[in-house]
């Protein structure tokens, strides 16, 4: 009975109630003032002055207190719609005293506004991200999909036994299925990189001995493309940082796959050079390749963009490598650049932390 009554109490509480109950009030007040003026027999001018002087005091604390009523009540439906927890007793005791002002409501409103608008500027965001994610996935396993539906129905239809083209076509095929694989893995990479949880496996690693051994894994791919490497280093230090081995060997791989898939020239040249920078190092690696323009430059690690859709699936990979490589090095607290002049080169730089 106590929540109907307190409810009802303020569910009619407007201006118009408010000037009411100050109007019978001060009818109320003069008509008293002057029976019992008359009464005892005092002059009209007491009376007069009598009636003036409880009228003022009498309006003035009605008003005031259904005002502030009023206010509180308004001002706590404000707050009941903006307050993004449940109120205890002592925040109710604290927010009666503290925020019982129109400006700090307005404020607080504000604020709560504000703060909603990049909440929704987030969510149309990252709703445009998604579809642009989901179309970009089904356009890139479309196409190898597409390829190997060619390839097998093709060897269904009698093809398999054409020794012309039975092998080839299921080494197109086997190609393709790579690519999906490919995909996928890189998926799941990114997937696990975002994650909340993931965790690197940080350690002390020698950054120099990480990028040979890297090079090694490329001996092949760098032959048949006649790359040359130049790497600018003090032979005489080591340069030891704190990361996760395995995730900075895929920077490595990747960056310097690209520098090599990328790059129209007969003689590709790759430098890869260190510089200390006090708390840590950056690594630069430049190539003399086809460049990047520098409309393209802001997107670059986005997921599955590509320069050149049909350059780009002509030299294979899932089109995640560069994402793969930002949330690496931002997983490190670190930083990654690019720079770059169509027809000149490009140069990926990164830091990391050195160790003790």
């Amino acid at each position: 009975m106590k929540i109907k009554t307190r409810y009802k109490k303020t569910k009619n509480l407007n201006p118009k109630f408010i000037s009411a109950i100050n109007a019978v009030g001060i009818a109320v007040i003069l008509t008293l003032v002057f029976y019992i003026g008359n009464a005892l027999q005092l002059s009209l001018l007491t009376v007069v002055v009598i009636a003036i002087l409880s009228t003022l005091i009498i309006s003035f604390l009605t008003t005031y207190y259904w005002i502030d009523t009023f206010i509180y009540h308004k001002i706590k439906l404000i707050y009941k719609i903006i307050l993004d927890y449940k109120m205890s007793k002592d925040t109710k005791k604290e927010w009666r005293k503290k925020y019982r002002s129109i400006e700090m409501a307005e404020q607080e409103a504000i604020s709560y506004v504000t703060k909603k608008d990049i909440e929704m500027k987030h969510l149309r965001e990252m709703e445009a991200f998604r579809k642009d994610f989901l179309g970009s996935v089904s356009h890139e396993l479309k196409t190898p999909l597409t390829s190997i539906q060619g390839y097998v129905l093709t060897l269904l239809d009698g093809g398999l036994y054409d020794e012309k083209i039975n092998y080839q076509y299921l080494y197109k095929a086997s190609k393709n299925i790579d690519r999906i694989i490919a995909i996928v893995n890189d998926l799941d990479t990114i997937t696990k990189l975002e994650y909340k949880d993931f965790k690197l496996n940080i350690e002390k690693i020698d950054l120099k001995k990480l990028l040979q051994d890297s090079l090694d894994m490329l001996e092949m791919l760098s032959k048949q493309h006649n790359v040359r490497y130049e790497v600018n280093a003090n032979v005489e230090r080591s340069y030891m940082v704190y990361a996760d081995r395995e995730s900075i060997q895929n920077v490595f791989l990747n960056l310097i796959t690209n520098a090599i898939k990328y790059n129209d020239k007969e003689e590709k040249k790759i430098k890869i050079t260190f510089f200390d920078m006090d708390q840590n190092y950056l690594i630069e690696i430049t190539d003399n390749g086809i460049g990047i323009e520098s409309r393209h430059l802001p997107r670059l690690f986005e997921r599955f963009y590509r320069i050149s859709k049909d350059r780009s699936r002509e030299m294979g990979g899932s089109g995640l490598g560069l994402a793969i490589v930002k949330h690496i090095i931002e997983a490190h607290k670190q930083s990654i650049y690019v720079r770059s002049t169509p027809g000149v080169g490009s140069t990926f730089s990164f830091t990391l932390k050195k160790s003790n």
